[in-house]
Order: structure tokens, then C-alpha cells, then sequence
């Protein structure tokens, strides 16, 4: 579901920035564990969609993705927020990688968290299953900021508004700049990026975001 959501937003011009958050109290507990030892048994399928579809569809879509943590976020549920763009965490949220206290490892989310956080910090969650406190995932790199239960929604979406208020063509090639570059050695890194930035130079609203600041107004947008 979360894969055809995030291809309808790619598709839909009026959507400008995503909020992923959790029904109730958690935001995610992770997979479905039943439905995980019916795709590790002989013969098993892969489910009706993976992280290896997922995770590279979050990353394509060119729009922001905020996750809004309002509880705990625990093994795939904290890949799911090590693959958005952005955290906002209420205080008393959790974060762990507990797949090793049922005999699982954290595989697939091996490859988000290791581009978020420190490989020493990423080994100690993965070995020993246990929780830490939403001040401590954002020390880590793991959260963007830390807010007060009550003002979660409130801030999530002053955050949001912020974000549909730039430049959507911007947003989208920086994205995309963002995570393709990300493996690159240094020297194509930067060819890389000098290209992509001669685009944005190329664009309307870049045009017109220098032209806004020079006559010191509020740009004017239109996502070209």
C-alpha cells in the first residue's frame, strides 16, 4: 500500500510534501512476522511488495517525506524513518532494531541506516535489539528534531508548510541529486553534481528566485 501511495503522490502535481506517520500509538512495529516465515519457508514468495521496491520508490519520488514519529518505530518500522527525508519525533517515541531478540537480523535496513549513522552506533542497535529514547536517535543522526507529545502534529505540519512553500522543481532535482550522489567517489560526485546544478541554474524558479531576492520579495513558484 505504502509503495501505490507513494506512486500516486509522484504522479500528483498537487501534492507538494508527504507525512508518513502511524495509526494509535506507534508509529511501526515492523513486518508481519507471520508473513515473514511464510516467505522464509522452502518455496516462499516475497510478499506482496518489498523493501527493495519501497525504499528506492521513497527516494524517487522528488517530493519531501516527513516522518511524524508519534511512538515507537522498531525494526522495519525504523527503516521506514531512516528512509524518509525528515523526522520529527514526539519525546516519547522509541527507536531500535530488535530483529536480533527473535533471531532476525535487520538486512534490508542494513542499507538505509548505514547512510544515516555511524557504523559503530548502527552495529551496537543491530547487536543488541535494544530500545533508545527519541533524544538519543536524534543525537545519533537517526531523527531531525525532538518535539513535545502535544505539539507533534502542530510542528509536523508548520515543518511541512515550510517545505511546499519552495521551489517544487528544485526540491525534486535536489532529491534526486541528493541520493544518487550519494555513492559516488568524490571526483564524479562533483561532475555529477555540476551538472545537475547548470539545471537547476536552467530553471524558472531559480530565474526567478534570484530575481525575488534582488527586489527583496516573496518569490512567486511555478514548479519549472
Amino acid at each position: 500500500e505504502l509503495v501505490h501511495a507513494f506512486e500516486r503522490a509522484h504522479t500528483d502535481d498537487a501534492v507538494r510534501v508527504v507525512v508518513l506517520t502511524g495509526a494509535g500509538t506507534v508509529f511501526s512495529a515492523g513486518g508481519d512476522l507471520g508473513q515473514n516465515l511464510a516467505v522464509g519457508a522452502p518455496g516462499g514468495g516475497i510478499g506482496p511488495a518489498s523493501l527493495t521496491q519501497l525504499f528506492p520508490a521513497m527516494h524517487a519520488l522528488g517530493k519531501p517525506i516527513v516522518a511524524m514519529v508519534n511512538g515507537p518505530a522498531l525494526a522495519g518500522g525504523l527503516g521506514l524513518v531512516v528512509a524518509c527525508d525528515l523526522v520529527v519525533a514526539s519525546a516519547t517515541a522509541t527507536f531500535g532494531l530488535t530483529e536480533i531478540n527473535l533471531g532476525l537480523w535487520p538486512m534490508m535496513i542494513t542499507a538505509e541506516i548505514v547512510r544515516s549513522i555511524g557504523r559503530k552506533k548502527a552495529l551496537e542497535l543491530m547487536l543488541t535489539g535494544e530500545r533508545i529514547d527519541a533524544h538519543e536517535a536524534e543525537r545519533i543522526g537517526l531523527g531531525s528534531r525532538v518535539v513535545e507529545p502535544a505539539d507533534l502534529e502542530a510542528e509536523t505540519a508548520k515543518l511541512a508548510e515550510t517545505l511546499a512553500q519552495k521551489s517544487s522543481i528544485a526540491l525534486r532535482l535536489g532529491l534526486s541529486a541528493f541520493y544518487a550522489s550519494q555513492d559516488l567517489d568524490l571526483a564524479p560526485a562533483l561532475v555529477y553534481l555540476e551538472r545537475e546544478l547548470r539545471k537547476v541554474l536552467g530553471t524558472e524558479d531559480a530565474r526567478e528566485g534570484i530575481a525575488a531576492f534582488l527586489q527583496k520579495r516573496k518569490p512567486v513558484y511555478k514548479g519549472r
